[in-house]
């Protein structure tokens, strides 16, 4: 359980909300945990197996606070919220921004530098870790190539250029994607990022993984009352949810791929829990699944201190954290939008 940004975030399973006069009272097993003044809060978010009394629910409507309801997994389930005001006005303000490419591009930027730099980190964090790897060489090189593309995008307003810069980025980083591989380099060697489906056992992973994450920027965004289908550096498609993607690229670094790679380099997954279709498509086993799920779970409740906030949070909360963050900054209530950077 932890108070953010004036939003209380309730994460231990079996809690009950209630309400005491002007206040939320939240109680484990009957007895009173915590308690704060309403006024006090701009949103609860609750994990899992959490109830809410109506009365409650009431108070949350009549003071703009929304309550929001996410699975133990983190996919967004429901929220309760009174006349809807403020998020109309968020959303018609985040589609002003999205239609202005003056506007939009500066948020598209922060991301991508964002992601740059947190890839160039997880580069120079392996050279460090492995002195005697003969990829330190490539690991720096790389990682000093990312650093000149963020210097070239630093003042560009071209969202094309945001775009280009984004995606040679990656393939730079993908393509010593590779050299992070310390173990099973037989069954998980990586030649190049591919999906829809993945056609080998790490971007089986890396799917997989990358769709949970999706599914936790989706709920996060859909706790402050942004539109996870609208973005400023992913073009809108049908279905595609573009805001979700735009803020996962801060996230993928930091929260997959080094999970991924650890599973594999630990052994805690085998080349056993995959298997070939008859399409060609690399699927995991449920035990497997499982074992992923697990893992993540786990990642996810580990404390960072968060570079802009300067407070410490459960990495699972970060999604919400700049999702917030965001919605302040689609208000109007800060200049910029700061984005996720790996310290």
């Amino acid at each position: 359980m932890r108070k953010l940004l004036n939003t209380l975030y309730v994460t231990s399973e079996d809690t009950y909300l209630a309400r005491k006069g002007e206040t939320v009272l939240v109680r484990v097993a009957g007895e009173t945990k915590y308690c704060i003044p309403i006024h006090n809060l701009d949103g609860i978010i609750c994990f899992g197996r959490v109830g809410c009394s109506p009365p409650l629910m009431g108070l949350c409507g009549e003071n703009k606070v929304n309550l929001s309801f996410i699975s133990i997994n983190g996919r967004f389930l429901a929220r309760v919220q009174g006349p809807v005001s403020g998020n109309v006005l968020l959303r018609r303000n985040q589609y002003r921004i999205a239609d202005d490419i003056e506007k939009g591009v500066g948020i598209a930027r922060s991301i991508v530098i964002a992601k740059i730099a947190n890839s160039r980190n997880i580069l120079f964090r392996a050279a460090r870790d492995r002195p005697d790897s003969p990829a330190v060489i490539t690991f720096r090189e790389t990682a000093e190539r990312l650093s000149r593309l963020m210097d070239s995008i630093a003042d560009t307003n071209d969202l094309d250029k945001v775009r280009g810069i984004e995606g040679l980025a990656g393939q730079m980083y993908f393509g010593v994607f590779d050299n992070f591989i310390t173990a099973q380099k037989k069954h998980f060697h990586f030649e190049t990022r591919n999906r829809r489906p993945p056609k080998d056992n790490i971007n089986a992973l890396l799917s997989f993984l990358y769709t949970i994450l999706t599914h936790d920027v989706v709920s996060a965004l859909e706790s402050v009352g942004l539109d996870p289908a609208v973005g400023f550096l992913h073009a809108d498609r049908p279905g595609r949810p573009g805001l979700a993607l735009d803020l996962m690229e801060e996230f993928r670094g930091y929260l997959v791929d080094r999970l991924a790679l650890s599973l594999i380099n630990r052994k805690q997954i085998t080349e056993r829990g995959f298997t070939i279709t008859e399409s060609g498509a690399v699927r995991m086993d449920t035990d497997t699944r499982k074992i992923v799920i697990t893992a993540y779970q786990k990642r996810k409740q580990e404390e960072i201190k968060h570079p802009f906030l300067d407070e410490k949070i459960e990495i699972g909360l970060l999604p919400y954290a700049q999702a917030m963050l965001l919605a302040r900054h689609v208000r109007g209530d800060m200049d910029t939008y700061p984005p996720f950077l790996i310290k």
